[in-house]
């Protein structure tokens, strides 16, 4: 019985190990695999640069509390609109009211005391220096007076701009002072929106140096449309345009900082809010390649140019991408075919059935960013 199933198992793993040692010749039988093959093109793309942003009104305002006291009244909303000048808040002003009182007892006083001493200096019957003092004890005591006045007055506290009240930090009474950290609230004027973004040296002497113009105020003027990607993904549907560069590298960033404007008709865009600026850059008649076709293997780009019926791996120097393309400095020139697809799957010096493909239909020809 033993002496069967030891048979039995012996003639299956031979048939096994043989069905294996015939694997190498099958696949010789077969071929090479089919590859999709196309041909470089030379095409003009525009490919976009992305940097974060942070979006603030073009005047964006705190206000703040000039004098302790309670707040008695808040006058407005979140998100209304104020002119310049309109109340906002009200502090209680009892204590001040009963020091302005005393304060201007004390004026009356001293004028009392400088009115009764001047005919008595003209008479001789006193001396100047006593009615010098009286007069000066008058200023002083009208100074104080002023100083209440002042703050009765700032226990109103009004906008200090035109535009539209932000977050309300401080409601009915709450006790605030100049000196809190928070502001009671902020009013921006956001019919524009400034978004500031920076870059890193490298890419800014790049953008500088693609622009044209002699001085840094002409390429300013020649900087092109930039978009706003919203943090939805949704772009903004205005475009905007860089009005400044610093034209200074922040020495602990390593960054230059930029301010760009978008008009917000619609006060879509939030004072406070953050996106990301895509900037175009426009390459002529570069040669491009697919995505798809690319591979990278430590930090170099390469794809399969076809030789005959043999894919050898090519690598890349890359000026951008752009969509699905990418834009090829050196690495491969137009004509040159390509595998086009399924680069995985190959080595270096892999023998392939070419099957050539329109471009395009590999790879979707990429749009104009701006038209």
């Amino acid at each position: 019985m033993n002496i069967a199933i030891r048979t039995g198992l012996l003639l299956t793993l031979g048939f096994l190990i043989s069905c294996n040692g015939n694997q190498p010749a099958q696949q010789q039988a077969m071929g090479p695999a089919p590859f999709p093959v196309v041909e470089v093109p030379v095409r003009s793309v525009t490919a976009q640069r992305a940097f974060p942003a942070r979006l603030q009104g073009i005047v964006s305002s705190e206000v703040r509390a000039k004098v302790a006291g309670y707040i008695t009244e808040v006058l407005v909303d979140e998100g209304q609109s104020v002119k310049k000048g309109e109340p906002l808040f009200r502090l209680e002003t009892q204590t001040l009211t009963q020091d302005a009182g005393a304060a201007r007892a004390n004026v009356e006083a001293a004028r009392v005391e400088v009115n009764r001493l001047k005919p008595l200096v003209e008479k001789g019957i006193v001396g100047q220096v006593q009615l010098e003092t009286a007069q000066a004890r008058l200023a002083q005591a009208e100074a104080v007076y002023k100083s209440i006045g002042a703050n009765i007055d700032y226990a109103t506290i009004r906008s200090p701009v035109d535009g539209h009240v932000g977050a309300i930090n401080f409601r009915q009474g709450a006790l605030v002072s100049a000196a809190d950290p928070l502001p009671l609230t902020t009013v921006a004027k956001t019919e524009r929106i400034y978004a500031f973004f920076s870059m890193n040296e490298r890419d800014y002497l790049d953008f500088i140096k693609s622009t044209p113009g002699k001085t840094l105020t002409e390429k300013i003027a020649n900087f092109p449309p930039v978009q706003l990607r919203l943090v939805n993904d949704d772009i903004y549907t205005e475009p905007g345009r860089i009005e400044t560069v610093t034209g200074q590298v922040n020495p602990s960033t390593g960054s230059v900082a930029f301010r760009a404007v978008f008009p917000n008709p619609d006060r879509l865009l939030a004072d406070g809010s953050s996106g990301v600026i895509l900037i175009p850059r426009t390459y002529e008649n570069m040669p491009v390649v697919p995505e798809a076709a690319t591979f990278e293997q430590q930090g170099i780009t390469y794809v399969f140019r076809v030789r005959g019926d043999t894919a050898i791996s090519t690598p890349l120097e890359v000026a951008d991408r752009a969509d699905n393309l990418v834009v090829v400095s050196s690495g491969v020139s137009p004509g040159d075919k390509i595998v086009a697809s399924g680069v995985a799957k190959l080595r270096h010096n892999t023998p392939i059935q070419p099957q050539p493909v329109p471009f395009d239909s590999v790879a979707k020809e990429l749009q104009a960013v701006f038209k």
